[in-house]
């Protein structure tokens, strides 16, 4: 079976804009950061993230499925791919080879891969060889036995001892017996060497793509109406709740694509505020998008995609007491149908931050039932916080006092009522500027309203804003 490795990441802990460029000038993978910066004055250096190997490999791996099913990865840098009847779709194993490797080089990755019969001899070629990429069958002795004993993967202690004892290349190793190798190295040896001549199989896991949350529904003849798209949507959403339910997950975000006899594809989407799988409820949503879609000359295939899908947890059910609060089933279906209606941006859920100015004390909540991390403050609020405060124009009898009077966009405010001052310190971490004293004021007409002054009261620079309004 042949085999094509590619290597997609060079193992370097030293990155720059281009790694051939920081080559050329003296900065190489295994140096020290010191020695690097003072070949390469431009250098960016990126500490390794423990796992981002890892996940970096499999999405490249899963995008190579399409050029074969069976992708392997080899950490830390590299990818096999058993091509065996695959390489004919593209013309043949040379330009096939061109495509993986023009590809991956588009995406910005360094990349080099070899085609061979066997796993290991791919990787010694695309690892150390610097011509012939391609290695015809059983053509493996003639591609590895000029290559160094480190192609080979062997352990460092084994390599030591074949470079002292002045095995330069794999060539002079496949020469002696077996026994001889056996007795002075180990099986490790010999074991690299039949793997890569083809003569131990070499077992490797392959990589498993995700199962898409998806469904299709082809259809005998064109669907025209609105009844028979309910009619389809319903029979696609049977189907994938019963999974969702089987495998304890929700619905967050879905598409409905719908192609049409005339080439073209219309496609709407629901979203929910929390995990879904109920038929009905997702029914409703969907029943809401049915006048967006337009059928033309007819639909030949639907198709539902779950893009966006979280874990369920199972809620007891109670037969003396009613669900109440955020997790009530019944509230999260209410505002997903008004979402439907207005837009999901115009509902949103706002949990409490650790920040002191109050325009950064809020952050918006991802899901319906996420817990906030710290707990409200008790300090008075007022209902409507303006995201950025607007200046004013104040008159204070005493420089430190209340205001009495305030202008804002033209209009004059008489104050009769007034609570304060509350203090409220700088994030001295991360802004810059002075401190603020906030007044809660009531005009002559009954208004609320929330000022601050920015500053001390006897400083030259100290500036009046509003920011809120209460009920």
């Amino acid at each position: 079976m042949p085999f094509v490795l590619a290597s997609p990441v060079k193992n370097k802990i030293i990155i720059s804009a281009s790694s051939k460029i920081a080559e050329s000038e003296g900065a190489f993978a295994g140096m020290a950061v010191a020695d690097a910066r003072a070949a390469v004055a431009e250098l960016i250096v990126i500490d390794e993230i423990p796992g981002q190997a890892f996940k970096l490999l499999r999405l490249l791996g899963l995008g190579c499925i399409r050029y074969t099913p069976i992708v392997f990865i080899d950490l830390p840098d590299k990818l096999i791919l058993d091509i065996s009847g695959c390489a004919h779709l593209w013309g043949g194993e040379r330009e096939y080879l061109k495509e993986i490797v023009f590809k991956l080089r588009a995406a910005g990755f360094d990349a080099r891969a070899a085609i061979a019969d066997t796993p290991s001899a791919a990787w010694a070629v695309v690892r150390y060889a610097q011509k012939k990429p391609i290695i015809s069958i059983g053509g493996q002795v003639a591609a590895i036995a000029a290559l160094p004993p480190a192609a080979l993967r062997l352990e460092p202690e084994v390599l030591d001892r074949l470079q002292k004892l002045g095995f330069r290349n794999i060539g002079l190793l496949l020469e002696l017996p077996g026994s001889v190798l056996r007795r002075r190295f180990g099986q490790g040896l010999l074991l690299r060497i039949d793997q890569a001549l083809g003569r131990v199989e070499e077992y490797w896991e392959p990589l498993t793509p995700p199962v898409p949350y998806a469904e299709r529904l082809p259809c005998l003849e064109p669907i025209r109406t609105a009844a028979g798209i309910e009619i389809a949507i319903e029979k696609l959403l049977s189907a994938l709740c019963l999974r969702l339910q089987a495998e304890g997950m929700g619905l967050r975000k879905a598409f409905l694509k719908c192609h049409r006899i005339d080439g073209r594809k219309v496609q709407v989407a629901i979203s929910t505020t929390k995990g879904s799988h109920s038929i009905s409820h997702l029914m409703r949503l969907f029943r809401l998008q049915i006048s967006k879609i337009e059928p033309a000359l007819g639909i030949e295939l639907f198709i539902l995609e779950a893009t966006r899908v979280e874990p369920i947890e199972a809620m007891q059910e109670q037969l003396w007491a009613e669900t109440k609060g955020l997790a009530d089933t019944a509230l999260a279906e209410l505002l997903d149908r008004i979402a439907g209606k207005v837009g999901p941006q115009a509902i949103q859920r706002f949990l409490p931050a650790e920040r002191y100015w109050p325009e950064r004390s809020v952050k918006l909540a991802a899901s319906l039932t996420e817990e906030p991390g710290i707990a409200w403050p008790y300090a008075l609020r007022p209902i409507r916080l303006l995201r950025v405060p607007e200046p004013v124009e104040v008159m204070a009898l005493v420089p430190d006092h209340p205001p009495k009077l305030f202008i804002h966009k033209g209009k004059r405010h008489t104050i009769t009522k007034a609570d304060g001052p509350e203090r409220i310190g700088r994030e001295w971490w991360q802004d810059s500027g002075e401190h603020r004293d906030y007044y809660m004021v009531e005009d002559s007409d009954g208004q609320r309203y929330w000022l601050f002054r920015s500053g001390h009261y006897d400083g030259g620079d100290a500036r009046w804003y509003l920011h809120g309004y209460f009920a």
